[in-house]
């Protein structure tokens, strides 16, 4: 092939961050993640950049906010006042911050946050990129004891941002379990699944490997690295007191369409991990396997979504 004609590659540089979100301090939360953010797009040339699960707003690792079932406690209740405190309102002075971080720099991100609404929480993904901020994806299901602090999103926050290059989504830590979100998604047509997370186990890889194989979509995990010296002294985490201790173990990672490794996971420590992605390896592997493609059969299987917003009071 004469090089001069050749088709030119497409690429993407992604970049992931690991790194521990101040509980309590969204101002120190705020310049963390700016700064991260600078270091990732100016330092490494990222032009899509994640940050992890509840950056801004954090995530209260270890603690039970006294909650048994059938009870609360007054300590409880001034525990969860300080973590909606620091929470952030969309639109805000965050989110503006940020969205002329990624405006300066000409870059995309995606940054777990804490969202308040009135008097309810909500674990978000905000999407930014060189226009500014771009909009939000709301968890739809808070795992476990989440739910005693997060509300539930609904389908109207099921963004797929198109940067002209690629097409950028997300899914909030055991959303991934979601198959029928992933499917969903699959359809909007993802191309950088982005993964905010605290999830460490060893197993969570096997989940950015599949969706990875299973969209034929580039996976870019990012999870956060937290310590017990990183959370303000008079929180007492489950775990233990010692300041070491290591509450969030990491595992960042970046995986192709066809599930091979490019970058991590990152251990034992912040860090930030950068792949170039070849955006031609999207239909490398969807020649075989488009989830809701050619390998789809609709005269089978159907889902029905729906993306409306669901209010609780509405008025004529």
């Amino acid at each position: 092939m004469n090089p001069e004609t050749a088709t030119p590659r497409r690429t993407v540089t992604a970049a992931v961050v690991q790194a521990s979100a101040p509980l309590f301090d969204t101002p120190t939360a705020l310049a963390r993640a700016e700064e991260l953010i600078r270091e990732a797009a100016a330092g490494h040339g990222a032009e899509v950049v994640v940050l992890p699960e509840a950056f801004l707003g954090g995530y209260p690792k270890g603690l039970d906010f006294g909650i048994t079932v059938g009870g609360r406690t007054p300590a409880g209740r001034e525990l969860f006042r300080r973590y909606h405190a620091a929470a952030i309102d969309v639109p805000g002075p965050e989110v503006v911050a940020l969205a002329a971080v990624t405006r300066e720099l000409g870059c995309h991100a995606v940054v777990g946050a804490v969202e308040r609404q009135g008097g309810t929480l909500y674990c978000v993904a905000l999407f930014f990129g060189p226009d500014g901020y771009l909009g939000l994806h709301r968890r739809l299901m808070p795992t476990a004891a989440e739910r005693y602090l997060w509300g539930q999103g609904d389908g109207s926050t099921l963004p797929v941002v198109d940067t002209g290059t690629a097409r950028i989504g997300a899914a909030i830590c055991w959303e991934n379990y979601m198959p029928l979100f992933r499917t969903a998604m699959y359809a909007k047509g993802v191309d950088l699944w982005c993964a905010p997370t605290v999830d460490d186990r060893d197993a969570w890889q096997a989940t950015m490997r599949h969706i990875a194989l299973e969209g034929r979509c580039f996976v870019l995990g990012a999870c956060q690295y937290l310590r017990r010296d990183d959370l303000p002294d008079d929180l007492h985490p489950t775990q233990s007191d010692e300041p070491g201790t290591v509450l969030i173990g990491g595992g960042s990672v970046i995986v192709s369409p066809l599930g091979e490794v490019l970058a991590g996971p990152l251990r034992d420590g912040q860090g930030i991990l950068t792949a170039e992605l070849d955006l031609d390896d999207l239909v490398r592997a969807r020649f075989d396997f488009d989830p809701t493609g050619h390998y789809a059969r609709p005269d089978v299987f159907t889902l029905h979504v729906d993306e409306s917003p669901h209010a609780t009071v509405t008025g004529g």
